[in-house]
Parts: structure tokens; C-alpha cells; sequence
């Protein structure tokens, strides 16, 4: 399981700058798929070898009432689900009542905590923690959340212990073992009777209240001789709509559950549409590079106006999910439940994909081809050749010169590009460009001495 580290503080200490650092791919998500909104409570982060969960909370002083108490309260759960709690202080303003505060807060609800001494750029680290000694919370750890000081240090230092990341996986199957797929999606969209169906029996408790899932549950199952592995998880509620603390840990359990599945069956409901949390949890999934099958559940008993509404929608709110197929079902009923395996199948098939490098570079000449590369300054951007860096999702990493230029749009095109010609459809699709000398540089150097002769000669005749 992921650990999961909560952030606490009083207002305007960092924690949100501090969070947007440890989560670092978020910025990178939203510029490369538009119209992708997320919820900036909970998120997944990897700054070392050790992956993690982070949670953000909303500032508390002391002394809260009405909304503000609200959020006091939502913290606290954060602190008793989190393996570990960052107090956080700001290294410029010195200790508060309100540090104190928090610091009580931490004592009483968190299980291990630090504390972490934000906006110390140019400070001596040992000046900038030294009065907030007094609160008893162990060494200060000094850091700068805006500038990234020390920040890769902290999370070395707090998530001592924990095992780190096997990168042999990226969510991979051995032979012959279960392939695991997460069911996801808010309370009550029918997961747990979409379960049942697929299995052919009534495994799990199905009750029509939002909630009834209280935590992940694991339910093996064998269909043709394939083994599988179903993962289901308790609702996904939007912030202000948990109040009980038990629901509050199910928020975790899921996003572990995405972090454990090889596949995520997402799951919507027809009558209530795409919602902003459906859109939020679609985009964890997509960062966390997870193989995707989208289910609309609930189709039965809807006109066809309502379901063309539907599907305009989902075309409308979900465009960074166009690579995802969609199926309309009945889990009540039965209705289309028996395309969902294929489905999966097809997904996690593209996900784990090998190709080649020459017909990855053939891919990218015919696409540069087709639509050239844009002019920076003057120049155009060089992207030579292509090579695989990982599955799971699959990864292309494109060599040349200038790449970092490479525009957010250009990028989606070459993704569209090796989409299509390998077949990629379920997965998400990542590229990394590399900007660096040019790998046949020197190999001039290598020729034969009779070689070099006839090139000078050629040469010659050429200028003449």
C-alpha cells in the first residue's frame, strides 16, 4: 500500500505550494490534456524512490466556527488517515498561537509526525527552525516549497522505511498470475452489483444507500480459463459530502486501489451525468497511467433523448479521455456486462504492447512528414528517432534537438499518431523528448582510412 502523507498547518504556510511539489506531474497533466479539472485534495507523488499519496488540507488557527470548524474537522480525519503528518510553519513569520495550535492538533490525531519550517530560502536552516523548538515536535526540517530546497531531502527523511518503487513493474503480470482491475466511482453507481454480475454470484453486499462499501475488497474469479482479480472500492464522495470518518478512510483505499489495479473499469451514472468528482477521479486514473475502460451504468430505463444527452456529455467533460473506450450498461440487468472483460483484455493488451525502435521511428518520420515540426526562433525543431522507455503505460521517448519546445499540441498529435498505428486504444500514452547530441556525431572518426579517401574525393568533385 502507498503510504499516505497529510499536510497541516494554519493558513498561507505553504502547504498548497508544498503540494503542487510533491504531486510535480500535475502541472504537466492539465497543460497536456485541456479541459481536465481535479480535485486538489488528494493526489499521488513520487520525489525518490518511495511513491506516495499526499493529502492537502485547508488552514486552521483555533478557534473555528461554522464552515471553518467544518474544515477543522476534515483535517483531523486527514491526520487519522495519514501514515504520516507534515506540521508546517513559516520559517519568515515565526512561531504563533496558531502553530501551537496545530502542533496540539497533530499531537492528539496524527500517528507520526514532522516538522517542516517552509519559506527558508536564504536562511540559515539551523536560524530558521530554532525557535520552533519550543513545540516539541522533534528537529525542525527547513525547506522552500516555492524554490524546491530541500524538499527531496524531507521526503527521504520521512518516508524512511517504506518500500521503495520496483520499476521492473509498472503493474506488470507475471505468467499466469490474476489481472487485477479496480471498479471505481462515486457512491452508488452501482460497483458492487456491476461485481456480482461479472462474477455470477452475489459475492459482495449490495444495499441502495451511498456508502455501503466501507473498504476495498478483493474478489478472485476465473472466466475462460483466465484468472482474474476485482477490486472493489468504497465510493468516492466530494469533500463536503463525508462526514463520517470511516467513509472519510474509503477516499484512500481507492486511490491505493488505482495505484494496486493493472486495469480501471470507471463508472459513471447515466442519470446524474458527468460529474466534476467523476472528472477529478478520471484524472487520477490517467495520471497514475492506468489502463482504462469507462462504464455508464443505469442505461436502462432512459429515452433516447436522455442518452444522446448523455453521450454528448461524455464527449463534452471527457476529451483527455478519447483514447478510453465507453460502454453503456445495465449491472441490474445484466445488460452489456459480458462486453467489459473483452474490454479489458483489449486495454491491458495495448498497455503492455512492445515496439520496436525502427517502426517507432518510421512512425515519427511519416508523422513529421505529414505535419512538420513548428520553427522555433527561427529553426525547427529536430526530432530524429524514437525509442520504447516503458509499458504499463507505454512510454516513447523521442530523441533531437530543441525538444523542449515541443508545443502541448504537437504533442497530442504525435500521441494520436502512435495511437493509431500500434493500436494503443485503452491506454494512456506518454512521451518523453530528449534533447542531446546527435548519436551518429563521431561516427566519422570510425571510418576506414579508404573510406575517408573516397569521401574527400567526392567532396572535391562536388565544390567543383
Amino acid at each position: 500500500m502507498l503510504p499516505v502523507v497529510a499536510l497541516i498547518g494554519r493558513p498561507n504556510v505553504g502547504k498548497s505550494t508544498l503540494f503542487n511539489r510533491l504531486t510535480r506531474t500535475r502541472d504537466a497533466l492539465v497543460a497536456d490534456f485541456p479541459g481536465l479539472t481535479r480535485d486538489r485534495q488528494y493526489g499521488f507523488g513520487k520525489l525518490g524512490p518511495v511513491p506516495y499519496i499526499v493529502i492537502d488540507t485547508g488552514g486552521v488557527a483555533g478557534g473555528e466556527v461554522g464552515i471553518s470548524e467544518l474544515m477543522v474537522e476534515q483535517s483531523i480525519r486527514a491526520l487519522a488517515e495519514a501514515d504520516i503528518t507534515l506540521i508546517m510553519v513559516d520559517g519568515r513569520s515565526g512561531l504563533t498561537a496558531a502553530d501551537e495550535y496545530v502542533a496540539e492538533l497533530a499531537r492528539k490525531h496524527a500517528r507520526r509526525t514532522f516538522l517542516v519550517v517552509n519559506k527558508s530560502e536564504g536562511l540559515d536552516t539551523a536560524i530558521a527552525g530554532g525557535e520552533f523548538h519550543g513545540l516539541g515536535m522533534g528537529e525542525p526540517l527547513a525547506v522552500s516549497a516555492a524554490h524546491g530546497d530541500r524538499v527531496s531531502a524531507l521526503m527521504d527523511i520521512v518516508l524512511e522505511g517504506f518500500v521503495p518503487d520496483d520499476d521492473e513493474d509498472e503493474a506488470s503480470e507475471e505468467e499466469g498470475s490474476e489481472l487485477r482491475i479496480a471498479v471505481i466511482g462515486k457512491p452508488n453507481v452501482g460497483k458492487s452489483t456491476l461485481i456480482n454480475r461479472m462474477i455470477g454470484e452475489d459475492r459482495l453486499v449490495v444495499f441502495d444507500q451511498p456508502g455501503t462499501t466501507r473498504d476495498s475488497v478483493s474478489v478472485p474469479f476465473e472466466h475462460n480459463d483466465r484468472k482474474y482479480e476485482l477490486i472493489d472500492t468504497a465510493g468516492i464522495r466530494r469533500r463536503g459530502k463525508v462526514h463520517e470518518t470511516i467513509e472519510k478512510f474509503s477516499v484512500v483505499k481507492a486511490l491505493q486501489a488505482i495505484e494496486r489495479a493493472q486495469v480501471v473499469i470507471a463508472v459513471l451514472d447515466a442519470h446524474d451525468g458527468v460529474t466534476e468528482q467523476d472528472v477529478s477521479l478520471l484524472g487520477l486514473i490517467l495520471e497514475r497511467g492506468r489502463a482504462l475502460v469507462v462504464v455508464t451504468n443505469k442505461w436502462d430505463g432512459m429515452t433516447a433523448v436522455d442518452r444522446k444527452h448523455v453521450r454528448e456529455e461524455l464527449e463534452r467533460r471527457l476529451p483527455f479521455l478519447d483514447f478510453a473506450e465507453r460502454i453503456t450498461i445495465s449491472a441490474l440487468h445484466g445488460t452489456a456486462v459480458g462486453d467489459l472483460l473483452p474490454a479489458v483484455e483489449r486495454a491491458y493488451s495495448a498497455a503492455t504492447r512492445d515496439m520496436s525502435t525502427p517502426a517507432l521511428t518510421h512512425e515519427l518520420e511519416s508523422a513529421i512528414t505529414a505535419h512538420p515540426t513548428p520553427m522555433v526562433r527561427g529553426r525547427r525543431i529536430r526530432l530524429r528517432y524514437a525509442h520504447q522507455g516503458g509499458r504499463n503505460p507505454p512510454v516513447i521517448v523521442i530523441h533531437g534537438n530543441q525538444t523542449e519546445h515541443v508545443p502541448d499540441d504537437y504533442r497530442r498529435y504525435l500521441i494520436n499518431r502512435f495511437r493509431k498505428a500500434f493500436k494503443l486504444k485503452g491506454t494512456p500514452v506518454r512521451l518523453v523528448f530528449k534533447t542531446g547530441d546527435n548519436p551518429f556525431k563521431g561516427r566519422r572518426n570510425q571510418l576506414t582510412e579508404r573510406q575517408q579517401t573516397k569521401r574527400k574525393r567526392l567532396m572535391k568533385h562536388v565544390k567543383r
